[in-house]
């Protein structure tokens, strides 16, 4: 009995991940090149009304760092019609919650509202498309709510700067480079005209994505949106999109930082494959295999076995072009980093001999999938989805079927590629060391 029951239920559950991943929705373009993405849930009485720009940290000029991270805070001070601080009032009278993030490649905005404030939801995103302010005293206010974050989050943060200090170590020419967050001082050389001419340049409707899911009517939704989206004119001139092809690392670069901790740090930073290619898929699962979970490789052996690390991970940077992966320990007490990194290296050259147990691999690929269906359990993460695959892939129905690469990959993958992209010759080892330590 006990069997029948665990099988009733292997089934059911089968059941309702394939109908999770069964996600319908309609797509089209506006003749000013606006792409539309919009699913219907009646489930819960919201809707998510999110609009992804195709602009990120790497389309940023070298001597401007910090703009496009920059306008996810600037084009919340208002339009022509929204007075300055009025943006966030709309959405706190509706009951509803918004908010925005940018990364290497490109910068999100959402609201998350009651179905029937879907118009409020478009007419905000058109004002911040269309109008809005890019003025000196916005941009005199931004610049110190950006510096106050940089220094609470980065600079003030105990290893808040090991993605920047990596980054600038893994790439040689590639805007990657520089972090997200830029820097200040570009920034506060900037002229007014300077912010103008990039909100032109990238804020138009034909380099963005309209991904609204919930509670909606598709077919009024539609006329709503073309009530205030379709009068907007297409942008001028060329996109400007990078086109920069890293150069081999050419062997192993070391070096050592020095910052404001008690305990030191080991980081290896690996350069990966773009997200949707085969070997990205495969690199992704043998950071999920190092680092997620208390069964996790390096949490087992670094941390409880060994007990040479206090935290210990890995993750992938999913990117545009090619990114990196970047593995860590945090040495315990006494413990010295050359000590962790003998047992970092440890663990990857396992996985680079050796093929996973089976039980291990279906524990992983469980794993993936759960992830997988859960990232769109919401329809707010189901609109960033769609829009995220559209972007980056031109093809929104890999929320549906992505997960068919994952199951693609094979043991013999993991261990390919745990050789061809973690090798020394492809790493940055930093060593994460007290200020005390500095000659």
């Amino acid at each position: 009995m006990p069997r029948l029951l665990t099988t009733c239920l292997f089934l059911i559950s089968g059941f309702f991940a394939a109908q999770a991943q069964n996600i319908k929705f309609v797509e089209y373009e506006l003749p000013n090149g606006l792409k539309v993405l919009l699913h219907e849930d009646h489930s819960t009485p919201i809707v998510a009304v999110s609009v992804m720009y195709h602009v990120g940290s790497k389309n940023e000029k070298p001597d401007r760092t910090g703009f496009a991270h920059f306008f996810e805070h600037l084009l919340f001070e208002g339009s022509e019609n929204i007075q300055r601080g009025e943006f966030d009032d709309h959405i706190n009278k509706a009951g509803g919650a918004n908010n925005a993030n940018t990364w290497y490649d490109r910068t999100y905005y959402y609201e998350i509202l009651p179905s029937n404030q879907l118009a409020l939801g478009l007419w905000l995103e058109s004002e911040r498309m269309l109008h809005a302010k890019v003025e000196n005293e916005g941009i005199e206010t931004q610049r110190q709510v950006v510096k106050e974050e940089r220094r609470l989050r980065i600079d003030n943060q105990p290893y808040g700067r090991l993605l920047e200090e990596a980054m600038m170590r893994a790439y040689k020419v590639h805007p990657y480079q520089h972090s997200v967050i830029g820097s200040m001082e570009h920034l506060d050389a900037a002229q007014e005209q300077d912010y103008v001419d990039f909100y032109h340049d990238f804020y138009r409707p034909d380099n963005a994505i309209l991904s609204i899911a919930g509670d909606i009517d598709i077919e009024q939704t539609k006329a709503l949106i073309d009530v205030y989206f379709k009068g907007i004119p297409r942008g001028k001139g060329e996109i400007f999109r990078p086109n920069i092809v890293e150069p081999p690392l050419g062997g192993e670069v070391r070096d050592t930082v020095f910052d404001n901790v008690q305990l030191p740090a080991v980081v290896f930073t690996y350069r990966t494959p773009a997200q949707g290619t085969k070997d990205y898929y495969a690199v992704n699962m043998l950071a999920q295999l190092l680092s997620q979970g208390e069964s996790s490789r390096m949490q087992k052996i670094i941390v409880n076995e060994q007990q040479k690390a206090l935290f210990a991970g890995a993750f992938p940077l999913n990117l545009e072009d090619p990114g990196v992966n970047i593995m860590f320990g945090i040495a315990n007490m006494g413990v010295e980093p050359a000590d962790l990194e003998q047992s970092m290296n440890a663990v990857l050259a396992d996985v680079q001999t050796n093929l996973i147990p089976e039980k291990e691999f279906q524990k992983l690929q469980n794993q993936i999938e759960n992830d997988f269906i859960n990232a769109n359990t919401s329809v707010a993460g189901i609109a960033e989805n769609l829009a995220n695959y559209e972007m980056y892939f031109g093809d929104a129905n890999l929320v549906n079927t992505e997960m068919e690469r994952y199951r693609k990959v094979t043991r013999e993958d993991l261990r390919r590629v745990a050789n061809q992209y973690f090798t020394k010759d492809n790493r940055v080892v930093l060593y994460w060391l007290p200020k005390t330590d500095q000659p």
